[in-house]
C-alpha cells in the first residue's frame, strides 16, 4: 500500500492529510499560524511560524495514523497565493521588527500599484480578465520597490507561498505553472513566458533578477524532488520522499473538483471553493476572455485546459464579520452558523423569504469578480428598529443569499462569453452547511455535486503527490484517488423568490456604482 500526504497552508492554519492509494483518508492535523495587521487593509505573516506549523501539523497526522514517516511516498503542497520574501541566502526578509516576511494574500497594500499595472494594457493584462488585483504578486513586488527599497535592495527571493514550501523541502528553486500564471504574469503558452516589455514600463526591470523568477515552470502533479535530509528530520519523513509541483489552495481543490465529473461535462462545470473567500473555477480546451474574471490560464489545474477564475474576497469572512459585530449572535450559540442556518432553512423550506426587505452587497473588501473593482465596499439595506436577534438573523440571510447570487452574477458574465453551466462541485466550507449548500443551487439553478470527502484540498493535493509519484501523470491519480459524490439538485419551486431577490440585488450595485466617489 502507498500513501500520499496532503499539505494545506490556508488564512489561519497548515493542515496536513494521509491519504491511502485508493484516496481513503487515513488521519488528519492542524496547527494554527499567526495573523499580523500593522495597518487597515494589510495582513502578514512569518514563513518561521508557517514552517514550524506545517512540520507540527504532519507530525501530528503521522502519529494520528499510526504510520511511520518512511511509509509515505510523495507530498503535495498548496497555499494560500501569499508572498512570500528571502534575502539572496533564502532567509526571510522581515518587513518590520515582527518578523513577518509573507505579504497574505488578502493585502490591500498595493491597490495603486495594481492601478498602474493594469494601465499599461500589456499583454499579461489579457488573461487576467484585463485588470490586475492588489491581491496578485507582481502589484506586492512593486510596492515594495517603491516604498521599501531598503528591502528591494536586500531582495534575494520572493515567491508564492506553496513555491517557497517546495523550496524549503527540496532546497530547488523551481516554480509552479499554477502560481506564475496564475499570479504573475507569466504565460506558459508564450515564450517566454515572461513580458519583459510589460516589466519595463511598470519599472521593474529587474525583478526577475531579484525574486529569482526562471524561464520556464513545472507542471501540476510533476515532480521537482525528494525531500532534503534537514526537512524530512523536520517533517518527520524521509529524504526520498518525492516532492510535486505547489499549488495555489483553490486550485487544488479544483482539481478534486473535476476529478468528479466526466471528461465531456468539464466544460459545463463549474468547481467552486468555498470558504473564507469564494474561488469560482471554470475549465475549457478552448481560451475564453471574461472581462473581470481571471484568465484564461493555460494547464493550471488540469493539462490542456484553459481555467477562469472568478472569485469573492470575503464570503465565509463576511459571515464571520456578522457574528463578531452583532450582538443578536449570542442567541444561537453555541454552534452559531449551525443554529442560525436551521432558523432560517424553517422558513425557506416553507416557500417564505425570512427577511424580504432586507438586502445585502457582499463587497467589504472589494469586488474580485465580476466588477474587478476594489474600490467597492459592503451595502446593508433594509434595516429596522427591531431587536437584536431579529436583526441578526435578517442580516445573516440577506448575506447568504449575497453570497449565492455573486456567484450567480459572475457564472453569469462567463456565461455571456461561451459557458454553460449545468452543474456546481462544491468543496470548501460551505459544502457543510445545508443553508449555503440548498442557496448555491437554488439561486443559480444548477445542480449541486457534492464530494463524499471531508478533506477535498488535501485530497487535490495529494492527488498530485500520486501524480508526481507515477511520472505526472495527473489523469490517472484523479482516476484513482477520486471519491464518491452526491447531488443536491436545484428547486425550482424557489426560482421565483430568488429572482426577485436576485433583481433587487443587481439594482443595489447600479445604484452603488454609479454614486459620487467622493462626498464634501
Amino acid at each position: 500500500m502507498k500513501y500520499y500526504l496532503g499539505i494545506d497552508v490556508g488564512t489561519g492554519s497548515a493542515r496536513a492529510g494521509l491519504f491511502d492509494e485508493n484516496g481513503a483518508l487515513l488521519a488528519t492535523a492542524k496547527h494554527d499560524i499567526k495573523m499580523h495587521h500593522p495597518h487597515t487593509g494589510w495582513a502578514e505573516q512569518s514563513t518561521v511560524d508557517i514552517w514550524q506549523a506545517v512540520c507540527h501539523a504532519v507530525r501530528q497526522t503521522l502519529t494520528a495514523a499510526a504510520l511511520p514517516g518512511d511509509a509515505v511516498t510523495a507530498i503535495g503542497f498548496d497555499a494560500t497565493c501569499s508572498l512570500a520574501l528571502a534575502d539572496s541566502d533564502f532567509q526571510p526578509l522581515a518587513l518590520n521588527d515582527s518578523g513577518c516576511d509573507v505579504i497574505v494574500w488578502m493585502d490591500q497594500r498595493a491597490v495603486h500599484e495594481a492601478a498602474a499595472c493594469s494601465a499599461t494594457g500589456a499583454e499579461p493584462l489579457r488573461y487576467v480578465g484585463g485588470t490586475m488585483s492588489p491581491e496578485m504578486q507582481m502589484p506586492k513586488l512593486l510596492w515594495l520597490k517603491r516604498n521599501r527599497p531598503d528591502l528591494w535592495a536586500k531582495l534575494g527571493y520572493a515567491g508564492d507561498l506553496s513555491d517557497w514550501l517546495t523550496r524549503q523541502a527540496t532546497g530547488h528553486n523551481t516554480r509552479s505553472t499554477c502560481t506564475l500564471t496564475c499570479k504573475w504574469g507569466y504565460m506558459p503558452h508564450h515564450t517566454p513566458g515572461w513580458d519583459r516589455g510589460f516589466l519595463a514600463q511598470i519599472g521593474m526591470e529587474d525583478v526577475l533578477e531579484r525574486a529569482q523568477l526562471p524561464e520556464t515552470a513545472a507542471p501540476v502533479g510533476s515532480a521537482i524532488g525528494t525531500l532534503t535530509t534537514q526537512a524530512a528530520a523536520e517533517l518527520g519523513l524521509h529524504p526520498g520522499c518525492i516532492v510535486s509541483a505547489g499549488m495555489i489552495d483553490a486550485h487544488a481543490g479544483a482539481v478534486l473538483s473535476f476529478a468528479l465529473v466526466a471528461p465531456s461535462a468539464i466544460p459545463h462545470t463549474l468547481g467552486l471553493v468555498a470558504g473564507t473567500s469564494n474561488c469560482h473555477m471554470a475549465l475549457n480546451p478552448q481560451a475564453l476572455t471574461v472581462p473581470g474574471v481571471w484568465g484564461p490560464y493555460r494547464g493550471v489545474v488540469l493539462p490542456d485546459y484553459w481555467l477562469n477564475e472568478g472569485g469573492q474576497t470575503a464570503s465565509g469572512a463576511l459571515l464571520e464579520h456578522l457574528i463578531a459585530n452583532y450582538r443578536g449572535a449570542d442567541n444561537y450559540q453555541p454552534d452559531i452558523h449551525g443554529n442560525i442556518a436551521q432558523a432560517l432553512l424553517a422558513d425557506y423550506d416553507s416557500g417564505r423569504d425570512p427577511a424580504p426587505a432586507t438586502h445585502i452587497l457582499p463587497d467589504f473588501i472589494g469586488n474580485r469578480s465580476p466588477y474587478a473593482d476594489p474600490s467597492l465596499r459592503g451595502v446593508i439595506s433594509g434595516l429596522t428598529f427591531t431587536d437584536a436577534e431579529t436583526t441578526f438573523r435578517h442580516t445573516y440571510w440577506a448575506a447568504a443569499t449575497a453570497i449565492a447570487y455573486g456567484t450567480r452574477a459572475i457564472m453569469a458574465r462567463m456565461s455571456e462569453h461561451g459557458y454553460q453551466f449545468r452543474h456546481i462541485v462544491l468543496t470548501g466550507g460551505h459544502a457543510k452547511s445545508p443553508l449555503l449548500t440548498a442557496l448555491y443551487a437554488d439561486a443559480t439553478g444548477c445542480d449541486l455535486i457534492l464530494p463524499d470527502c471531508d478533506e477535498p484540498v488535501l485530497l487535490g493535493s495529494a492527488m498530485t503527490a500520486c501524480a508526481a509519484a507515477h511520472g505526472g501523470d495527473l489523469p490517472r491519480a484523479l482516476q484513482q484517488l477520486a471519491p464518491s459524490s452526491r447531488i443536491l439538485p436545484a428547486n425550482p419551486m424557489r426560482q421565483a423568490l430568488h429572482q426577485a431577490r436576485y433583481e433587487h440585488f443587481s439594482a443595489l450595485y447600479r445604484n452603488y456604482q454609479s454614486r459620487p466617489r467622493t462626498v464634501s
